[in-house]
């Protein structure tokens, strides 16, 4: 039996989906309360972790294959850095508020796009940092070994 006890498994299935929309309200809503894409990433991350530890490391690995894990962690790093570089481009320096520099949008107080590109940026670090963490956590996994202590008759025989 691969992973733990089924009250286990029973148990993360139903919290794992509370934790990753947990982690989305935090990416999407960073610009205006505590949190962000960084911390919303490592939220998302931490809902594969647990999967990864409630049914093992091929659970996690058919819920969220390497190849996709490794686009979506370019894809994030590629699509923030060209939110640097469109504001270079329309405002002169990197970051710039290019969607209100150019009346692209209307602005009102306390929307969800009242921060212009702030936004934008969280959702890419998110989708970076939790395929990243993913990755790692996926990739320490895999490296590890169960180590057993050996007898005293075997250390003996080895030396």
């Amino acid at each position: 039996m691969k992973g733990m006890t089924v009250v286990v498994k029973t148990i993360a299935s139903w919290v794992k989906i509370l934790i990753f929309l947990f982690g989305i309200y935090i990416i999407i809503t960073g610009h205006r309360t505590p949190g962000g894409g960084f911390a919303g990433g490592v939220i998302i991350a931490g809902s594969y972790v647990l999967l990864m530890l409630a049914f093992g490391r091929q659970f996690a690995e058919e819920n969220l294959p390497l190849p996709l894990a490794s686009r979506l962690d370019c894809a994030g790093a590629l699509l923030f850095a060209l939110v640097a570089i469109v504001g270079l481009v329309f405002g002169g320096s990197f970051f710039v508020n290019f969607l209100y520099q150019q009346q692209l949008l209307p602005s009102k107080a306390f929307q969800l796009i009242s921060a212009g590109t702030i936004p934008l940026s969280n959702i890419f670090i998110g989708i970076k940092v939790g395929a990243s963490l993913f990755l790692v956590i996926f990739t320490l996994s895999v490296c590890c070994k169960d180590f057993k202590p050996a007898t005293p008759a075997k250390e003996k025989e080895q030396n």
